[in-house]
């Protein structure tokens, strides 16, 4: 089997591999990629970047919060500074 690599990116970083000496030869660069996917089941290969959900409003977001309904006290104490020694 041959392949021919065409993206002069890719073999640049083939390149590279080999140069750091982890490698013998490029169907090693290959050999160690492919068995580092093997683990990844193939769905993950395929993902596409999720898609943007539509913006909500604010009031929306309030509206649908888990917490609302809950007597959550939001408010903070003063911050009184701290001590300082000069």
């Amino acid at each position: 089997m041959v392949i021919e690599i065409q993206s002069p990116d890719v073999e640049s970083l083939i390149r590279e591999r080999m140069k750091s000496g982890a490698f013998r030869d490029a169907e090693d660069v290959v050999r160690q990629a492919l068995w580092q996917t093997k683990e990844i089941p193939s769905p993950m290969l395929t993902l596409q970047p999720p898609q943007a959900s539509p913006r909500k409003s604010l009031a929306q977001l309030f509206a649908e919060s888990p917490f609302k309904g809950l007597d959550i006290d939001f408010e903070r104490e003063q911050d009184s500074g701290r001590d300082v020694i000069l």
